[in-house]
């Protein structure tokens, strides 16, 4: 059920924030080739390094169950990153599939380090399943942050990942920091639970506690609607 949303609904909600990311200075890139994702982001100083989640040598990223997008300011640097994928949960749900670590490996038995271990505490978890969206591996540059583009870089995956998927949820993890000062508000979450995924992966010095926070098909579906047609009304206005 998509809420009424149509394919020219979706491709003038990416169109609006590729404008505003434009006027702002950052021009938008994407592909599906991961390797080339990661070519991109091992040489970006300050960023934290990709998480097996999207890394080829880790996990199946094949076309079509993933893609990158990252944005260069005018000078042609890369000022952002951020990277999606897919997942089947039709027969599970989201809680199992991050303790079974298989949203970091594709064989968590060969390739998972000694010690390795995903414990989810939040409950809606549980029910978080079907085709779900995971959003992550977002990093912005420091002269771009505080700007207000957190809205417009979580937008664009949005609608990149509707476009692609059409997932009955799109989720993310974060620090509680982010939670704190407001920005998963901003990215478009409506809904958050601590301790969604407490990881451990020892091998890459990998010791996190982050929030889950998601948005199911019909709230993205109105997130959508919503924009556009605020942006219309505007723009006749």
């Amino acid at each position: 059920m998509n809420n009424g949303l149509t394919s020219l609904d979706v491709s003038r909600y990416i169109s609006i924030l590729d404008e505003l990311a434009i006027r702002s200075g950052l021009h938008f890139t994407m592909g599906d080739d991961l390797e080339e994702y990661l070519n991109i982001t091992t040489k970006i100083a300050g960023k934290s390094p990709t998480y097996p989640n999207f890394r080829p040598d880790c996990s199946r990223l094949e076309p079509g169950r993933a893609f990158w997008i990252a944005a260069q300011d005018q000078s042609g640097q890369v000022a952002h990153v951020q990277a999606l994928r897919v997942d089947d949960l039709t027969t599970t749900n989201l809680a199992e599939h991050l303790e079974s670590l298989k949203a970091c490996y594709a064989d968590p038995k060969s390739l998972a380090g000694p010690g390795s271990s995903c414990a989810c505490y939040a409950p809606a978890a549980r029910d978080i399943a079907g085709i779900v969206a995971y959003h992550g591996d977002l990093w912005l540059r420091d002269d771009f942050r505080g700007q207000g583009f957190s809205s417009t870089l979580a937008g664009i995956a949005f609608g990149l990942a509707w476009a692609k998927w059409s997932p009955d949820f799109i989720y993310a993890f974060v620090s509680t920091w982010i939670i704190e000062k407001g920005v998963a508000d901003r990215y478009g979450y409506l809904h958050r639970e601590p301790r969604g995924s407490v990881l451990s992966l020892p091998d890459r010095g990998i010791e996190d506690d982050e929030w889950l926070v998601w948005l199911s098909r019909s709230e993205l579906s109105e997130l959508i609607k919503r924009t556009v047609s605020t942006t219309i009304v505007s723009r006749l206005s």
